[in-house]
């Protein structure tokens, strides 16, 4: 699977991603079974809400925690969550 640049990111209709109080953390929660996210991870998937490209998500990631260089994390790890099928690009 490819991450397209061009086209906007949305997370999954079939994953629902939630802050877990029992873990402290937030997770992905789909029928068979969760995933627990880091911050950074979480943050991402935040950002994947069908309105953002991949280079918007950057700047407003750069942005958000005051820093550069983000691009090449971020990345890594969309390329895992689009296979994991966690987002998809229309």
């Amino acid at each position: 699977m490819t991450l397209y640049p061009d086209k906007p990111i949305k997370f999954s209709p079939l994953h629902r991603l939630q802050w877990e109080e029992a873990q402290q953390k937030d997770v992905i929660l789909y029928p068979e079974g969760m995933v627990e996210l880091n911050q950074s991870s979480a943050e991402i998937l935040k950002m994947c809400d069908g309105t953002r490209k991949f280079d918007q998500i950057v700047v407003d990631l750069e942005k958000k925690f005051a820093t550069t260089g983000l691009a090449n994390d971020i990345t890594a790890f969309l390329e895992v969550a689009l296979k994991n099928g966690w987002i998809h690009q229309n």
